[in-house]
This record gives structure tokens, sequence and C-alpha cells, in this order.
């Protein structure tokens, strides 16, 4: 630790938004930084991303222009990013550096919290259990998603996951846990068509909620900082204020395309299709704070939503996801063409961790039920398309109709669904077919 802090008029590169200091001691990764450049009357803020001996590179948060490397200062802060937190953040909307969005003024901080969080000791995490309601019955009747679990979200390129993430920040947790719970959302690249979108349509949610909204032009680091700053301010109402708190990042994708921009910046080595080799570490420091802690009340899940680069579920953003994650929800162009919304294929979405959310025997039959029978029925399409309904059995008709009713009576919904309701649709369905 410095006593004070330590300034250098040694910057020996200025490229783009990184700059190169030399003769630095002492210097730490994430340290706050203050560029000053009095002949071009710039001040601005960096964060030193690599240390090799006494020569740093910095990232700039923003790209000032008029900054010249022979009159520019570079002071070292000695200090890593916090985030100000306070129970005066709910309902309301903030960009990805923590400034307010919605015309009102900034809260008073009750503390500052690192960026990076807390690391949870592996033995101290609690087993996730007690299903988070969505109000979607594909998630809550077919692939329960569990308090301190994370469950990614594969969408495809123009498919609507603005729209269920929408229906998910207004609908879940549902009425009996209102008091306890919150909703903390991370948005990153959107384009002013799509902040005014989630502006306007959560701005009523019934569900206590903070939001963060990153643009495109925003600078590459503070894409980089936003989700962190979301899981920071939820370890906060989870751990300290005992609320289970839901997280939604949308789109991990942009957030991996800023990664990759970032290491060729810094002339590195490439791994898979461009993306840094430490993607993999990269993500699993967001997704790992997701859990729940022995001895302590509150839970931290994540639902991440990445849309699948060129419709490529092998793609290393879908890859890596799935392997850190514990499950996945994947949506379907068939799916979307057909009318369905949500636009989820089932056969190819697990939560594994559902059966932790399921607490009754009934909702393990109905979600068997459903899923045997639909699975007979998807397969038996493929036979209809050859020899026609009119050379098959009445079993398989039967089959097949139960499969276009899970569709469309199921996996179709316009606003919420309570559990029950998700059920009792479920169990009407089966018995209608004969199947139960």
């Amino acid at each position: 630790m410095r006593l004070s802090n330590h300034v250098y008029r040694t910057v020996e590169e200025i490229s783009g938004q990184l700059i190169f200091v030399e003769g630095v001691s002492r210097a730490k990764i994430g340290e706050l930084v203050k560029i000053i450049d009095k002949t071009g009357n710039v001040e601005t803020d960096a964060e030193v991303l690599q240390v090799e001996g006494d020569r740093v590179m910095l990232q700039l948060v923003d790209l000032p222009l008029g900054m010249q490397k022979k009159s520019a200062t570079a002071i070292f802060t000695d200090k890593i990013s916090k985030v100000p937190v306070s129970e005066k953040m709910i309902n309301r909307f903030f960009s990805g550096s923590m400034q307010p969005l919605d015309d009102m003024p900034m809260f008073v901080r009750e503390k500052d919290i690192p960026v990076t969080g807390y690391v949870i000791n592996p033995v101290a995490r609690k087993s996730p259990e007690d299903m988070v309601k969505t109000g979607f019955s594909f998630i809550d009747g077919l692939n329960t998603l569990v308090m301190g679990q994370k469950l990614p979200i594969f969408s495809l390129s123009g498919l609507p996951s603005a729209r269920v993430v929408v229906d998910i920040i207004n609908n879940a947790f549902g009425e009996e846990s209102e008091s306890d719970s919150l909703i903390v959302f991370a948005a990153l690249g959107l384009s002013y068509y799509e902040s005014e979108y989630y502006m306007n349509n959560i701005k009523d949610s019934a569900t206590d909620n903070i939001c963060f909204l990153n643009m495109a032009d925003d600078p590459l680091i503070e894409r980089l900082l936003t989700p962190r700053y979301a899981l920071s301010t939820a370890e906060y109402f989870a751990y300290e204020k005992k609320k289970n708190v839901l997280v939604i990042i949308a789109d991990i994708t942009n957030y991996c395309e800023a990664l990759r921009e970032i290491s060729a910046l810094r002339e590195e080595l490439p791994g898979r299709r461009g993306y840094p080799g430490y993607m993999y570490s990269d993500l699993a420091s967001i997704y790992e704070r997701a859990g729940r802690v022995k001895g302590m009340e509150g839970s931290v899940t994540l639902l991440p939503v990445l849309t699948v680069p060129e419709d490529d579920i092998t793609h290393p953003i879908a890859d890596l996801t799935g392997y850190i994650t514990e499950g996945q929800i994947v949506f379907s162009r068939d799916m979307q063409q057909a009318g369905v919304y949500p636009p989820v294929d089932i056969l190819k979405s697990l939560s594994r961790l559902m059966q932790k959310g399921m607490k009754s025997d009934e909702h393990k039959k109905i979600t068997k039920g459903i899923f045997s029978n639909y699975a007979k029925g998807c397969k038996l399409r493929q036979m209809e398309s050859i020899v026609g309904r009119e050379g098959m059995s009445k079993e398989d008709i039967n089959l097949l109709n139960f499969a276009d009713t899970v569709e469309n009576q199921f996996l179709h919904q316009e606003g919420k669904r309570s559990l029950e309701e998700t059920l009792g649709i479920g169990d009407k369905i089966l018995k209608e077919a004969g199947l139960r």
C-alpha cells in the first residue's frame, strides 16, 4: 500500500484506448489511474490492465481527443474500482458507468464494495434449492430455475430475447415473495432503440429491480465492468440485505466481442475464432458469482442471455458458457416461425438442478409426461412428412396432436402464469390426450 499517489510523466505510447507507461513501481492489476493532459485540457480515468516489470498498460475509460503523450501525466491512486451501493438504487436506471439515467439525482451511497466481488469458498457454498418463479411455463414447469443456479438462455439473431427478458423482470418471483426479492438487470451494447424499449417496458414493473444499461458506443472497458457492477450490487443485497436476487445479463455475446477487441489491442495471441484464450476463466469469473452461502440468508441466481453467433451452438461463447453453467434454455427459429412465444425448443433445453426446485410429486409427473410424449410426437413428425397421417395408427396421430397442443397451449403464452396455472394446463392436456 502506498502512502500517497504516484505521479508519472513517462507515457511511452498512446494507442487508441490503451496507454503504456514506463518506470512504474508497485502497480497492480485493476488499479485506478487518473490521466491528465493540461496542454490539451484533458482529464480522464483509466485502469491497469497489464504489468510487465516497470512497464504498465492502461485502459482508458473513455477516448478523449487531443491527448499527447509528451504532456500526459499518469497518477496511480492505489485504489481498486469499487461500486457505490444503497437501498436507494432500487427501481432506478443507471448507465454502465453508474450514472443515473432516470433524471433523478445520484443516490447517497451506504458503502463501496469491490467490483470484483468476494470469492465464495467452495466449502462454504450451499446447494441451490427452492424455485425462482419466472411466470413462464417453459421454465417453471419444465426447466425449473433454482435459487443460486446459473442457467443461460441461448437465443438466435432476430428472436425476441429482449421481450422475454422484460417479461421475466416484470413477472419473476411471484407475489408471495416480493418483500425479500430483487432483480438486477445488466444490458450490454445496446442501440438507442433497445435502450428505450427496456426503459419504457420495465419502469412499471411490480417487481423491485435495478437496471444497468450499457450503450453500443460506450467505451469497451465499461462493457466489461457493467456485469461486474451488477453482480457486486446483487451480492450486497443478497448477503447484507438478505434478499433473493435474480441477475439477468444480456447480451453476453456483446461482452465477449468487447473482450476480443481489447485482446486484439493488447496484441495477444488469439484462441478459437479470434477470442482470447482466457475467455473461459473470464466468463467463469462472472458466472461463478451466483450461489448461496452456508449460514447466510439470501441468494444470487444468474440468468445470462446470449445470442449464438451464426446459429452455431458449438461457437466458443455458447460452448464455454455451457461448460460453466448448469444447463441451458435454447430458442428455436422453427418455433418462432410456428408463432410460438417464447420460441423455446424444450427438447434441447435442460435445467440440471430442476429436481431441487420441484417440491411436489405432481409437478415431477406432469413434467415427465409432457417431455416424454412431446418427444415421441416430434419424432413422429418425420414419419408424417413421408407417409401422411392416413398411413399412421391412431396412437401415433394422438401423439402428433399432443405435440401440437403442447406448443400451442402450454409453451405459447401471453402474459404471466402462476405455477398452479402451468401445472393445471399440463395436467389438462395430458388427460385430454389420454396420456395420464
